[in-house]
């Protein structure tokens, strides 16, 4: 049948062959009559895997062209299918059906879950099919002839597992179960490993190289536990003597070990981790003692800023010369050196509303407290300036809950400020010493307002006074026609109080006559 070319026979591979086939149709861009180079092109890319020497055929009436590759040595079919169209695909080749196929193809191990067969080509020689010279020109050739040129190519073709194999870790970039980085590194350093020496001066960089491969990489390309110590020697060790061109390139064989150990030193401590560890991305280091952080620059700039404003309230406390209100303060401050933005973000060390515990008390506290500057001493708390930048009223403060109605918001113990703990006895004590003083103040300003009301002949402030008297003396009545001498003779003179030292003196029992003014909760003025 074949003689009588009644019908065309085609064969397919099997697991294993000893030649490959290369098919490049009339229409294909690599067809000696469109591009005369391109199959230099072709013998090119496949001379790292030793074939050099092809026996072209026409395949059919049709113009196509047959590249025959015989070796002598059996190689896995589907191992050849991949070297082959990678190195063609990597030199920019395009491996598809109308241009360039491969045979054995690289297929798939199954489609739609049955198993799949490698594609067949028709065989040499058959009705349509010439031997062609090295001008691609048609020559008259039988069986015989096509089987000397086979024979000679084979000679030629020197392809042996050990190179196939060596050629995919070199050009075939594989999958791997890790991250699209990771992938593409394993694959960067399998290009650079696997071609092995080709001449000297080379070892350096090839330890270096199969030293990070093997230290990152190698449980995840070989499974089992991370390389580390003499394991990653050895293995550097191992890889190297297994690579092309060691024996006849490497000048340091006599001493590869020592080199290779000098190399796990340096990978494993460099900033390489065994991939997936606890210090990759897998997981994050466990601290297992605290690290103390030194301060920023601008930590410190701040903390020199924070130190200078206080100096300068010590120092305007120190000479009772801090003023009360918060503009006067703020230039006073600025006379020190100290800018209006740092004054204001650190407010709270200066503020009226802000400075209660930051200031250290004065070594020698004023012998006298003045009413308009109860704010320039720390042991005395000013209970009627705001919290707020903004005070939320523009009203007076109350001097006395005796003679006002009003809920005193500050009479609470929460609002008040605290000393520090040491000397807790004596700090209570003078607390309260300076509290009954300022009530004492209060107390003694407002009684002179009232005398001025009832002296004023205002019949409205003469009725305020009243109302006022009435609140603080039980048991007063007005006359029905008051008149100024005997309501200013039932008004009680302010009582001076007498000095005591929160610092210096002891504090004095209650009831004793030498005891400070009762509290405002109690009553200081009676008729009498």
């Amino acid at each position: 049948m074949v003689r009588q070319g009644s019908c065309l026979f085609g064969v397919r591979f099997g697991s294993l062959t000893h030649y490959c086939l290369l098919d490049i149709d009339v229409g294909s861009a690599y067809h000696p009559q469109r591009d005369r180079l391109a199959i230099s092109r072709i013998l090119n890319a496949l001379e790292p895997l030793g074939l050099v020497s092809y026996i072209a055929c026409t395949s059919s009436d049709s113009g196509g062209i047959h590249l025959y590759f015989p070796f002598e040595s059996a190689q896995n079919s589907w191992e050849l299918a991949v070297a082959v169209t990678t190195l063609l695909e990597n030199v920019g080749l395009r491996v598809t059906p109308g241009q360039l196929e491969v045979f054995p193809n690289p297929k798939l191990y199954a489609v739609e879950s049955r198993p799949s067969l490698f594609n067949a080509h028709r065989l040499p020689l058959q009705a349509g099919s010439w031997l062609l010279n090295a001008d691609f020109q048609p020559i008259w050739g039988d069986r015989s002839s096509f089987v000397q040129h086979w024979r000679f190519a084979q000679s030629r073709n020197d392809l042996s597992t050990v190179s196939l194999r060596q050629i995919l870790k070199q050009v075939k970039r594989k999958p791997y179960r890790v991250s699209g980085r990771a992938e593409k590194f394993i694959n960067d350093l399998n290009a650079e490993i696997e071609a092995g020496w080709t001449g000297s001066g080379q070892t350096n960089r090839l330890l270096g190289r199969i030293a990070m491969r093997a230290y990152v990489f190698h449980h995840v390309l070989f499974g089992g536990e991370p390389l580390s110590g003499q394991a990653l020697v050895d293995e550097i060790v191992a890889i190297a003597q297994s690579l092309p061109g060691y024996k006849e390139c490497c000048c340091h064989q006599h001493e590869i070990e020592e080199r290779a150990a000098e190399w796990a030193r340096c990978v494993e401590n460099s900033r390489y981790f065994h991939y997936g560890s606890r210090y990759g991305k897998c997981e994050t280091p466990q601290l297992t003692e605290p690290v103390t952080e030194q301060p920023t620059w601008n930590q410190r700039q701040s903390e020199a800023t924070r130190e200078k404003i206080r100096q300068a309230i010590g120092h305007l406390l120190e000479t009772n010369a801090l003023p009360t209100t918060t503009t006067a303060r703020f230039q006073a401050l600025t006379g020190f050196g100290i800018g209006g933005s740092s004054l204001y973000r650190h407010r709270d060390l200066w503020h009226p509303s802000y400075l209660v515990e930051s200031v250290e008390p004065p070594p020698n506290p004023p012998t006298s407290f003045e009413l308009d500057g109860l704010d320039c001493c720390e042991t005395a708390s000013n209970r009627h300036s705001s919290t707020s930048l903004f005070p939320s009223t523009d009203s007076n403060s109350s001097f006395s809950q005796a003679f006002n109605d009003r809920v005193d918001q500050f009479s609470q113990s929460t609002g008040c400020n605290s000393l520090p703990d040491a000397g807790k006895g004596s700090s209570s004590a003078a607390r309260e010493a300076i509290d009954r003083f300022k009530d004492h103040h209060y107390q003694t300003a407002h009684l002179t307002q009232m005398q001025n009301y009832l002296a004023s002949g205002d019949p409205i402030l003469i009725a305020e006074a009243l109302t006022c008297l009435k609140t603080a003396l039980p048991g007063f009545t007005p006359p029905s026609t008051p008149t100024l001498s005997p309501i200013l003779t039932a008004m009680p003179s302010p009582v001076p109080m007498p000095y005591y030292d929160p610092v210096t003196a002891p504090m004095p029992e209650p009831g004793s006559p030498s005891a400070p003014i009762p509290r405002s909760s109690e009553v200081l003025i009676s008729s009498e």
